[in-house]
């Protein structure tokens, strides 16, 4: 395996590691949260699952930034092709913002979903308003998204293969 290749897993490893990091933390830090309220009112579990749920997303894009890039350079369901150093480089390059937007966006949906269980647990009706506050940090983890797949399937034309 050639230093081309191996720098585009290292970069497919890092959307995948990081985006599932900052997911486990952040799943953790709404959860802990979630189990307070629950202690005080079990019939509240279905609201609080729900924030707790979103800081996962990050995770499954990691996930897919990954496993796209491994399709893409035949890692997966194909021959690895032979990639020179620029292009691996650049495959690695390709997947920082979902690993760093990934990891931080998480972390920060987190924050804001734990605090959306402090209006759930006062005022539970108003339920969407947490969400929405906690959708809103979603954007830039799909923005972190879309700009590493553009950039993976744009790759080949910038080098010419």
């Amino acid at each position: 395996m050639g230093t081309g290749l191996t720098l585009a897993i290292l970069g497919a490893a890092a959307a995948a590691a990081f985006g599932g990091i900052g997911s486990a933390i952040g799943v953790g830090m709404v959860g802990q949260a979630g189990a307070g309220l629950v202690s005080e009112d079990p019939s509240k579990f279905g609201k609080a699952l729900i924030l707790q749920i979103l800081p996962g997303t990050q995770g499954l894009y990691g996930f897919l930034t990954a496993f796209l890039l491994l399709v893409r350079i035949g890692v997966i369901g194909g021959d690895a092709v032979e990639l020179t150093t620029l292009e691996g480089l650049m495959y690695f390059e390709a997947c920082l913002p979902m690993a760093i937007g990934g990891f931080i966006s998480a972390i920060w949906q987190a924050k804001v979903s734990a605090s959306g269980i402090g209006i759930i647990a006062k005022k539970p009706d108003e339920s969407g308003k947490a969400i929405t506050f906690a959708a809103m940090v979603e954007t830039y983890a799909v923005l972190s998204l879309l700009i590493s797949v553009l950039a993976i399937f744009s790759i080949s034309g910038i080098v010419g293969k």
